[in-house]
């Protein structure tokens, strides 16, 4: 499965666990294979060892997600 390049991320539910993580991301629980999953689609980019861009937060596990609302 090819990973995201930063600045193309797209609403998900399910995401690829990314080399060097074992957990998921905050949001999204462990579905006991290579991916996390969430109930609810957010929009998440890899972080690529990078900072956030502005009006992205970092949700751990080496990814961002968009900001809704201008908070979470």
């Amino acid at each position: 499965m090819p990973f995201l390049a930063m600045g193309s991320a797209m609403a998900q539910n399910r995401i690829p666990k990314l080399p060097g993580y074992d957990q998921c991301p905050l949001g999204y629980v462990n579905d006991l294979k290579q991916s996390c999953y969430s109930p609810i689609y957010y929009q998440v980019q890899p972080t690529d060892g990078e900072a956030c861009p502005s009006g992205w937060m970092n949700i751990g596990a080496g990814y961002c997600k968009k900001k809704t609302l201008g908070i979470f």
